[in-house]
């Protein structure tokens, strides 16, 4: 393994390895398990909704992104960590996006406008989202994101992860960012140029066809922007501060 994927395929072990500081209150949003908000920092902070990745799956769930709710929280902000229903634990499409946008529509009930903060197939989501509920995002900001769901289907990405999600055949029309344009809102995406586990040539589809702004981060995978304390996680901060 070179130098480069050697460090590529540190970011993992690097965030999984942080330690999970506990919300401050948790919010339960509907009967399932996974109906839940993890809540973190002053509630008077600028809001940011966190949507976790995994590929839409029941095996990965909100924990590894504790400590970036952490240290977003120690930065000042408001910030919720959302999980919602999962493919292999009751969640497919379209009772997962009726989760988020319950979560969307309703983590912060004095209506205050929201950044999306997505991660990879959590990114799909917050894309999805913002087109939904406009009047409640002030913008997205979405890593390593599965932002074109048609050419993370014609590649089988993650075994075949779509197809999972909506079913073979099932249409790409409600849930797909790439075809729910023109943006309703404004969004920026961070995206490693080694990523490999989501191609940056999705976020290059996706922010050529909608105008979204692009940030790729050279030698960067998955994971690193989302790690506080590495090279990668200003970029991070810096997307934030732009609608925050």
């Amino acid at each position: 393994m070179t130098g480069a994927a050697a460090r590529v395929a540190g970011e993992w072990p690097a965030l999984a390895a942080l330690p999970a500081p506990p919300p401050a209150r948790t919010w339960r949003y509907g009967p399932h398990a996974s109906q839940v908000v993890d809540f973190h920092g002053d509630p008077a902070g600028p809001r940011v909704t966190v949507l976790h990745g995994g590929y839409w799956r029941q095996r990965h769930d909100r924990g590894y992104l504790a400590a970036t709710a952490g240290a977003l929280a120690a930065e000042g902000y408001a910030v919720a960590l959302a999980e919602y229903r999962r493919v292999g634990g009751g969640g497919r499409w379209p009772e997962m996006s009726a989760d988020v946008a319950a979560v969307v529509a309703g983590a912060w009930p004095d209506g205050a406008a929201q950044v999306l903060l997505g991660h990879s197939a959590g990114g799909q989501l917050a894309l999805w989202a913002a087109h939904r509920l406009p009047e409640r995002v002030r913008g997205v900001v979405a890593v390593g994101p599965v932002a074109d769901l048609a050419l993370a289907r014609e590649l089988g990405l993650s075994d075949h992860a779509v197809d999972e999600l909506l079913g073979p055949d099932g249409p790409l029309d409600d849930a797909d960012p790439g075809r729910l344009l023109p943006a309703a809102r404004p969004a920026v995406l961070l995206h490693g140029t080694d990523d490999p586990d989501v191609p940056v040539e999705l976020s290059r589809r996706y922010t050529a066809a909608s105008g979204a702004a692009l940030r790729e981060l050279p030698g960067t995978g998955h994971f690193a922007a989302l790690t506080p304390g590495s090279a990668a996680f200003p970029h991070l901060l810096d997307a934030l501060r732009e609608f925050a």
